[in-house]
């Protein structure tokens, strides 16, 4: 009998806890919030997403900094999948990034954040639990106020001489020159050392230590977006140039014989008479680039400083054909109507130019006309024997007056 009642509290006891917990369950079902249901439900709600994902910068955050680290964090559990996109410009793109091994972080490849942006992130994880969350978040970046651009030189798509010279002149003062320096890349197909060289701190040039072969292709990538210049100054582009060297051209003009020979891949085509400067405005020494071609332009001395005692210009010619730039300072290789015509190949009678025989209006078949239908941008003058002094390196493109030692001793990086 003892037995039986043993057997019957057990079994007593277990179906009152059996009704117990189906009355912890039943009374559980009508306090829970709205469409809560299963364990998850009674004791814990599922946490916010925001707990889950920690994404930084702060959602809606405006004017963020561009050294401001993005990162998508989980304290516990594992990231599924990050998604981030950076509008700017009215143009989207994906930005690339890694999610850790541990599954716990993702950070973008690059950590430096771009200038007037917005950035959306989208994040999927599971956290310790494996419950699913998702997360949407939105946040701007810092709209700098000043910019600087930098003009390059020759125009994309060119085709010039051996001596062309990537020049690049900012519209601002660059005070971190070293950022910028690595900001831009310069490279040739077939390859050849190109470097730098900086003309204070508003124009930067690139070169081979000798002129380019024909043919090869240049190319030059300004990476210059968001790069900071000066303090508070970022830079505007993301672009790539690309010029094709032509075939070589480089001719001599000796002042004291008063010839130009010109010579195309190493052959003498021509001596042509010329004209150099006068005893009292002589023309520069040294190697120089045509820098631009201009069918006709005027010439005004007092431009340049030739001005008489009253003030007046020493000249004023509306219509030089031919006009080949040499210099920024105002040494030109062009056409002349209105000298004798005995002073070509005789004597030195201009203000520091280089006059070829013409006809105003211009002539095809005049020494002017043949030599600047023969020329290009790029193509290389040399001066010799004039009594004056060397050409400026940094007079227009004129960086070959300068030996390759010094050259690469002018880069803003150690």
């Amino acid at each position: 009998m003892r037995h039986v009642q043993g057997r019957a509290r057990r079994v007593g006891a277990a179906l009152a806890a059996v009704l117990t917990w189906a009355g912890l369950l039943a009374g559980a079902a009508g306090c829970t919030a709205e469409g809560a249901g299963g364990p998850d439900g009674l004791f814990d709600k599922p946490p916010a997403s925001e707990d889950v994902i920690r994404i930084t910068p702060d959602d809606g955050s405006k004017g963020v900094r561009p050294d401001r680290r993005l990162r998508v964090q989980v304290p516990s559990g594992r990231l599924e999948s990050v998604k981030v996109v950076k509008s700017q410009d009215a143009r989207e793109s994906p930005v690339r990034g890694r999610i850790s091994d541990d599954g716990l972080s993702w950070e973008p490849a690059d950590r430096r954040l771009a200038l007037a942006a917005e950035y959306t992130v989208d994040a999927v994880a599971l956290d310790g639990h494996g419950r699913r969350s998702a997360r949407h978040a939105v946040f701007t970046t810092y709209v700098p106020e000043k910019r600087f651009v930098g003009y390059v030189t020759p125009e994309d798509r060119a085709v010039v001489g051996t001596g062309m010279i990537v020049s690049i002149e900012f519209n601002r003062e660059i005070a971190d020159r070293a950022a910028v320096e690595r900001a831009i890349e310069v490279s040739a197909e077939p390859a050849v050392e190109i470097r730098p060289h900086w003309f204070g701190d508003g124009r930067l040039d690139f070169r081979p230590e000798r002129y380019w072969k024909p043919g090869t292709e240049v190319t030059v990538a300004l990476h210059l977006r968001d790069v900071q210049g000066a303090p508070g100054v970022y830079g505007l582009q993301d672009r790539t140039y690309s010029f094709t060297v032509g075939r070589s051209q480089v001719s001599l003009v000796d002042a004291a014989r008063h010839t130009m020979q010109v010579r195309r891949d190493g052959q003498l085509v021509a001596t042509v008479p010329v004209t150099a400067g006068a005893p009292k405005t002589t023309t520069y020494n040294g190697k120089m680039v045509v820098m631009e071609m201009l069918e006709v332009t005027r010439m005004n001395g007092a431009t340049v400083g030739f001005k008489k005692a009253d003030g007046k210009s020493e000249y004023d010619i509306p219509d030089v054909p031919h006009a080949i730039r040499l210099t920024e300072s105002g040494t030109f290789l062009h056409g002349n109507y209105w000298a004798d015509q005995e002073v070509f190949g005789q004597a030195n009678t201009s203000h520091g130019c280089v006059g070829l025989r013409d006809v105003k209006g211009g002539g095809a078949d005049t020494p002017a006309g043949w030599f600047f239908d023969r020329s290009l941008v790029g193509d290389v003058v040399e001066v010799v024997h004039s009594k004056d002094g060397k050409v400026a390196p940094d007079n227009g493109l004129s960086g070959w007056n300068m030996g390759w030692k010094e050259w690469k001793e002018g880069t803003a990086l150690s």
